[in-house]
């Protein structure tokens, strides 16, 4: 039987919404392992003399929990 269990993380870039989540998940799965979705949960932005400095995105990151029975 599998479990799937799900974590809301957030991830910043200074580049774009893409590479917020690109790293996000390249630094969950140092940690984490077997995921297997994302669902983007909202992205805002960080604004500094009207121009973007942080772009920021909260994701549902869901992953396989292996339960032996």
């Amino acid at each position: 039987m599998s479990v799937v269990k799900h974590l809301i993380l957030t991830g910043i870039s200074e580049k774009s919404w893409d590479d917020a989540i690109n790293t996000l998940i390249q630094d969950a799965s140092k940690t984490i392992d077997n995921i297997s979705g994302i669902s983007i949960v909202s992205k805002s932005a960080n604004i500094t003399n009207n121009k973007i400095t942080e772009y920021v995105v909260d994701l549902d990151l869901s992953f396989i929990v292996n339960v032996n029975m």
